[in-house]
């Protein structure tokens, strides 16, 4: 499997930390910036590994800013995108296996080390459940497309 990572400055340090746990956990990890910690804008960065991921060139991306929030909206505006800002091992457990997220978004100043390994670990490792949860996926890309959810019935 193939991970983007990509952070803006802020998530510099982090993203450097979660590179190390997608290589030990036996995955390719694709690193999308940037390179240190000079400032620059969140969306370029979450815009090149999030369109990776919605090509399907890249399996799932991590993307660290400050906060979190900015990645996840930009990454967001991309089609086919669901990402996720999650704070602990639980939303991320649930955005894959309810959600079926394929963008992971983090704060950089905001997780420790341990929770940062625990969070990416829990990601990467959870599977998409289908059943019920299927349709409700359906139902954001039909948002995504500008219909009505309320017009899919089945998944």
């Amino acid at each position: 499997m193939k991970i983007a990572v990509a952070s803006d400055h802020r998530g510099f340090e982090a993203k450097q930390q979660i590179k190390s746990i997608i290589s030990q956990m036996g995955y390719e990890c694709i690193d999308f910036g940037t390179t240190d910690s000079t400032p620059v804008d969140y969306p370029d960065i979450a815009y090149l590994a999030a369109m990776a991921v919605s090509k399907k060139e890249i399996d799932k991306a991590i993307l660290i800013c400050a906060t979190g929030i900015g990645m996840s909206i930009a990454a967001n505006k991309i089609k086919e995108i669901r990402a996720a800002l999650c704070h602990d091992e639980l939303s991320a457990q649930i955005s894959r296996d309810h959600n079926d997220a394929n963008v992971l978004c983090l704060s950089g100043d905001q997780i420790g080390t341990v929770l940062l390994r625990r969070i990416v670990e829990v990601w990467l490792k959870t599977e998409f459940s289908g059943g019920r949860h299927q349709r409700r996926v359906m139902k954001i890309t039909a948002i995504e497309e500008g219909k009505d959810p309320r017009e899919v019935k089945n998944g």
